[in-house]
């Protein structure tokens, strides 16, 4: 995720406090929709979110689970809601992805008012902790001499963690749908043990469902998909960092996300909201242990939602499952 901190948006964030202060929002409770179920990566984020934030707002979050048609169920419920800042959404990548990949998608990409990114939420390239490979290299190296042989377990071809290895599959100059053979499971936890099982060869997949197999040794980490190395995991280079261009641009995420024409007290508010959480202490202790990188207050949303969008909309056609324009 790019930088984008700056005198501008310093001097922006602190004009929109002062109009905050002036407003009477909020004045009851507000419900922040989680579009998947409860106890992932997202209802994690959903609840720390609402921890953090009750005591600047002055009023208590409401976490609501509305999961289904790959989180588009919980978008389109707070696309329609009320534009007055009592409905919010925890967006995740699927926000911008699926649409992106399915163009009978029911919200589009940009339905949105953009309040802000929260995290970035890394994934991992991992094999087996007894597996030969110890750096990409060498993995991609086998994967080219299995001519095909070699498998991965993903949630689907045109998910984050199909797109994961298949991006880097591309980077590498191997042909992204038959250099390697993708099984699917479906959940975190059933594409570990596909792994742990010996099912498949190799996996890129969030990191919350494969850092305690790391830590175990159990697991061999050899890359992130995150802006920056992990804290747990300082030694593992990132996708960036190994210059895999595609790959460098996957990684999760989550944002905060409102329905369209939010009136400006109400976004000056969450501003000034979002400001404080950015360097509260019970935000980043749970980011950090949910093993999240805080990315509030250092990305502009609007424009990553559409990188994000384009990105996996480009290789949706590049990898054949859209026509090219």
């Amino acid at each position: 995720m790019k930088k984008i901190l700056s005198t501008l948006a310093i001097a922006a964030t602190m004009t929109a406090g002062a109009a905050a202060a002036d407003s009477g929002y909020p004045d009851r409770a507000i419900t922040l929709v989680v579009p998947y179920g409860p106890g992932g990566a997202s209802d994690l984020a959903g609840r720390a979110l609402a921890e953090s934030a009750k005591p600047f707002l002055g009023q208590p979050v409401t976490v609501i689970n509305k999961p289904g048609a790959g989180g588009m169920n919980g978008a389109r419920s707070v696309v329609e809601s009320d534009a007055d800042g009592y409905t919010v959404l925890l967006a995740r990548v699927g926000m911008a992805l699926t649409p992106a990949v399915n163009p009978q998608a029911t919200v589009d990409w940009d339905a949105y008012t953009f309040l802000s990114a929260l995290e970035a939420t890394p994934m991992i390239l991992a094999v087996k902790g007894d597996a030969p490979y110890n750096t990409v290299e060498e993995l991609l190296t086998a994967i080219k001499d299995s001519n095909g042989a070699m498998s991965y377990a993903a949630s689907g071809a045109t998910a984050i963690d199909g797109f994961s290895t298949q991006a880097l599959l591309s980077d590498a100059g191997l042909d992204p749908l038959t250099a390697a053979t993708l099984v699917p499971y479906k959940g975190g936890g059933a594409l570990a043990t596909a792994l742990l099982g010996g099912h498949v060869d190799f996996l890129a997949v969030s990191a919350g469902s494969l850092l305690p197999h790391v830590e175990s040794g159990d697991m061999k980490a050899l890359m992130v998909y995150a802006p920056a190395r992990m804290s747990k995991l300082p030694d593992v280079p990132t996708a960036a960092e190994l210059d895999y261009e595609q790959a460098g641009q996957v990684t999760g995420w989550s944002a905060l996300y409102a329905p369209k024409d939010l009136p400006a007290d109400v976004l000056a508010k969450w501003q000034d909201v979002l400001g404080q959480v950015a360097t509260d202490e019970t935000w980043l202790t749970l980011a950090d242990r949910r093993g999240s990188i805080s990315t509030v207050g250092t990305v502009d949303m609007s424009a990553y939602a559409q990188e994000q969008y384009e990105l996996f909309n480009g290789l949706a056609k590049k990898f054949g499952y859209l026509p090219a324009e």
